[in-house]
């Protein structure tokens, strides 16, 4: 997942150099992969495939899509290439925020919910530095996306035969309305739908900011593996703290500090700025994804926890869809992203209060209820 749904930033600005794309068609390709992003999410808890075979599609899916970057040059069929990779990630996070974390809660090992969303970020650097070296041996965006698709079909192959039981072979049966089912939590819909506006802007541009101010790719093209490394790290120490701490701070104080991550290009710019940037903002997302799934997990009963999901999943890729659209047109009447860092950090930090408030001390943690 963390190829598949973030190769296309780091190469974004290869593809920019080699006459591919502009930063317009950039955006909106970005908005419609998010679109993907954002249809699978509403769909994913009606898919009638058992989770097993669905999760095993989406990723070979992911891997094809990927590989079909290498392949074709038509701006429409990239960027339907893209909305393909969108709708198996929201599957794919889905399938493992549901799952995963249930069987780990149920086995008394919610400590271990950070090594499995750690995932993404491993992803992420690994593209990262793989594009670094791409650019530095003078590789074409082409060749790399086709190595990145060929490494993520293996990967694909592997995982498909690796699945445990933690995966059902029959489709889980959903509630009903009305019958055990639990309203959606309205403040928790749009800070999770903001932090996903916030970060996505950073987590698309960075490595095109980075590379207005130096032109060498061994500067700035660690921008993007400092990203993933970050996130990697992160849900790992996340897990340390949620032994003192409830989801919910950790949610709210990660959307504080992404929002000074987001505006750090702004009041510091500077690649020194960047790279704080991307180890701000990658530092965090990872994890208030992976409190946004804890947090669905304790409001909601069991069987109805993968519609909670979902509906998060929704709200996240709302906010992705309008941040590089909004981001796009800004650059291109002030050739600068300042405008809308410095709104979405502003509106990151205000929705970190919305978490805060709806917070009660008396509130279960989320292994107290998935235990019960």
């Amino acid at each position: 997942m963390g190829v598949g749904r973030f190769a296309y930033t780091p190469l974004l600005p290869m593809m920019r150099e080699e006459g591919l794309l502009t930063v317009s068609d950039g955006s909106l390709i970005a908005s419609i992969h998010f679109l993907g992003y954002w249809m699978g999410a509403i769909i994913a808890a009606k898919v009638p495939l058992a989770p097993r075979t669905l999760l095993r599609a989406t990723v070979l899916i992911c891997g094809v899509a990927t590989l079909g970057m290498g392949l074709v040059e038509n701006i429409a069929a990239i960027a339907g290439l893209r909305w393909v990779v969108g709708i198996c990630s929201a599957w794919v996070l889905v399938l493992v925020g549901n799952f995963i974390v249930r069987t780990l809660a149920d086995a008394g090992r919610s400590d271990c919910q950070g090594i499995v969303f750690s995932g993404v970020g491993g992803g992420i650097a690994l593209v990262g530095l793989a594009c670094l070296a791409f650019m530095v041996a003078g590789i074409d965006s082409v060749t790399s996306w086709r190595i990145a698709g060929m490494v993520s079909l293996v990967i694909a192959a592997v995982l498909c035969f690796a699945l445990g039981p933690e995966f059902p072979l029959v489709r889980t049966k959903q509630t009903k309305r009305g019958d055990g089912r639990r309203p959606l939590i309205w403040p928790m819909l749009v800070s999770y739908g903001v932090a996903g506006m916030g970060y996505i802007i950073p987590a698309t541009y960075l490595p095109l900011m980075a590379r207005e101010m130096v032109s060498d790719p061994l500067i700035f093209g660690w921008s993007w593996p400092l990203f993933g490394a970050a996130a990697f790290a992160s849900t790992l120490v996340a897990a340390r703290f949620r032994k003192r701490y409830s989801d919910r701070s950790i949610w709210a104080t990660c959307q504080l500090v992404m929002a000074m991550g987001i505006i750090l290009p702004v009041l510091f710019p500077h690649i020194i700025g960047i790279a704080l940037s991307g180890l701000l903002v990658g530092g965090t997302f990872m994890i208030v994804t992976m409190a946004g799934v804890q947090e669905a997990h304790r409001v909601a009963p069991q069987a109805d926890a993968i519609r909670h999901i979902a509906a998060m999943t929704t709200a996240f890729a709302t906010g992705q869809m309008i941040g590089p659209i909004v981001a796009g047109s800004v650059y291109a009447v002030s050739k600068s992203f300042d405008a809308i860092l410095i709104a979405s950090a502003a509106a990151v930090a205000a929705t970190a209060a919305l978490i805060v408030c709806f917070t009660s001390p008396k509130e279960p943690s989320c292994d107290e209820t998935l235990s019960q």
